[in-house]
């Protein structure tokens, strides 16, 4: 018995790829493109080294990093906010879990102020880190006034007379009326 002939993509799947010729198709490159050269580059071609940059570049450039880094938090703030809005003020495991990473994050940024400018830190960029370390400890503030916001929202926080009666005194009357009747 004869087998018969494997099917075509079997055939293709273990014959190497035949090399493509140059005049295959006759296609024409898109606008844009040129042809690689095949020989070497000239070194007129290459681009001048680039200088190092100065003391001053780096630091203006760290800075300019740092107060991306400190306003991140603040640029968090609306997304937050918008999520807190929509998961609602009543107690449930989503909305729980929302204000505990509402909290959590900011107290953990807060915790680690230094370490996070310490790479930004240099003799030139020292007397300016103060004040964009104090941005960011502000904008964490904010989220955390957020938080407060969403418990004082889902009722959490004792803002109402009600809140505090274990520690109220009964009032003692000063007169008592009887209704008698005749």
């Amino acid at each position: 018995m004869d087998m018969p002939p494997p099917p075509q993509w079997a055939v293709n799947l273990n014959a190497p790829p035949r090399p493509r010729s140059k005049t295959a198709g006759n296609i024409a490159n898109p606008p844009g493109y040129s042809e690689p050269s095949s020989g070497k580059r000239s070194v007129s071609s290459k681009t001048p080294a680039r200088k190092a940059p100065t003391t001053t570049e780096t630091d203006t450039l760290k800075l300019k990093k740092s107060w991306e880094l400190a306003l991140a938090p603040a640029k968090a703030l609306p997304m937050n906010a918008i999520m807190m809005y929509m998961s609602g003020n009543s107690l449930q495991i989503f909305s729980i879990m929302m204000v505990f990473m509402l909290f959590k994050n900011p107290l953990t940024a807060l915790t680690q102020t230094n370490e996070v400018f310490r790479r930004y830190e240099t003799d030139g960029t020292r007397k300016w880190l103060w004040s964009i370390k104090v941005v960011y400890v502000l904008m964490n503030c904010v989220a955390l006034a957020l938080g407060v916001w969403k418990v004082n929202g889902m009722g959490l926080l004792p803002t109402t007379r009600s809140d505090w009666l274990a520690w109220e005194v009964e009032r003692v009357p000063l007169e008592r009326s009887v209704f008698a009747l005749r």
